[in-house]
């Protein structure tokens, strides 16, 4: 995420649920450290009643990405998503997250994607495919992956919300 976004930040409840037991010790221990380009923001929190069919984490990510002012919000519920743009904020989802990192050359797609599908994460199988295939055409194109420059700022996360540069 670094590397992509320079600076992360992220609300509390988000923080909260990447310590949650029930998530993997590997995500548990990254974040009992947490590296120095993630910050936790408090979130000026007024009752937005639009919000409360979203879970705790979402409707933060969503309020500090409004609160900052955000490039961008990593959001993968279809609900979130929804909300998220009816309220002009730009989304990333985790697979878009991805597709940028290969790009880079940051990532190995193929064995990312492995790693991932043994997670919770749940996407559609046709999903998958479309980005395997996509990076493969890529890699095939021109014998090298293209560089494009994202615009920094802050993204946050709910499950990342919105990346700010500095």
């Amino acid at each position: 995420m670094h590397e992509l976004f320079g600076q992360v930040l992220i609300p509390p409840a988000v923080f909260d649920e990447l310590q949650d037991e029930e998530k993997p010790q590997a995500v548990r221990t990254w974040v009992a450290e947490i590296p120095s380009w993630l910050k936790v923001i408090p979130i000026d929190l007024r009752s937005d009643p639009a919000l409360d069919f979203l879970d705790e984490g979402e409707r933060e990510a969503i309020a500090l990405a409004e609160q900052v002012q955000a490039d961008r919000i990593l959001l993968d519920e279809a609900a979130a998503r929804r909300e998220a743009t009816r309220r002009n904020l730009v989304i990333i989802g985790t697979l878009g997250v991805l597709r940028e990192a290969a790009r880079r050359n940051l990532i190995d797609l193929p064995k990312t994607i492995d790693r991932l599908q043994t997670t919770t994460f749940f996407v559609k199988p046709e999903l998958i495919r479309l980005l395997l295939d996509e990076a493969s055409a890529n890699d095939r194109s021109d014998g090298h992956r293209t560089d494009p420059a994202i615009p920094r700022k802050y993204p946050t996360a709910t499950r990342i919300s919105r990346i700010r540069s500095s």
